[in-house]
């Protein structure tokens, strides 16, 4: 079952990361150095300005072209250019690696088979299905993560995205808690959202006093 997320307050872009694994991905890239709401709502100035967010054409597009695209007020980052290659680069990973299919991070099992889906919602994975100790690897080897985007992302599968490979939240660490307010992974309407901006903010005071 398609989940319907509220990420960015934007129907039309919050639509896309809800049905676009991909976009979904792209928008945790570039959750970096930037507002968490207008990073994920750069999938959808992306798709708007190729008339779709497709991962091939991303990948194949030329780079200048691609980089004027994603500069075009309003840009898709405060640093733009160095994103539009990041994605890119994340495009051509999902290409390359995973036949186009970004949900193949954490559906496929170690052999590469499939993930049997279940339409009532999040399941713990068993058997061929990647573990969340997998998909954690799968997502900081790609483009723009590391091993803190990869957990967020992570977090936000299993609570979101109705993805939940065993041991999920273990392996998400403090991001997979429940009822947290930590990360995109915890925003779920504009309340949410301002009360991880706080989290955040009380966290980059505390980071000051200790220096």
């Amino acid at each position: 079952m398609t989940p319907s997320l509220w990420l960015t307050g934007d129907p039309e872009a919050d639509a896309l990361l809800s049905n676009d694994p991909f976009a979904l991905l792209t928008g945790m890239m570039l959750d970096q150095q930037y507002p968490m709401d207008h990073a994920f709502q750069g999938p959808w100035k992306i798709a708007e300005r190729m008339g779709g967010f497709d991962v091939h054409r991303i990948a194949e597009a030329d780079p200048d072209e691609f980089v004027a695209l994603a500069t075009t007020p309003p840009a898709i980052h405060r640093y733009s250019r160095t994103m539009a290659a990041r994605v890119q680069a994340l495009a051509a990973v999902i290409v390359g690696e995973y036949d186009g299919d970004a949900a193949r991070i954490w559906t496929a099992g170690p052999d590469g088979a499939e993930a049997q889906a279940d339409a009532k919602g999040p399941r713990e994975s068993s058997g061929d299905c990647a573990d969340a100790a997998l998909v954690l690897a799968r997502l900081r080897a790609l483009p723009g993560f590391g091993d803190q985007k990869a957990r967020i992302f992570l977090a936000l599968l299993g609570k979101q995205y109705g993805v939940a490979p065993t041991g999920w939240r273990e392996a998400a660490g403090a991001y997979g808690e429940a009822g947290s307010r930590r990360s995109i992974a915890d925003v779920t309407d504009a309340q949410a959202l301002a009360e991880v901006r706080a989290t955040k903010k009380a966290a980059r005071a505390a980071a000051q006093v200790a220096k």
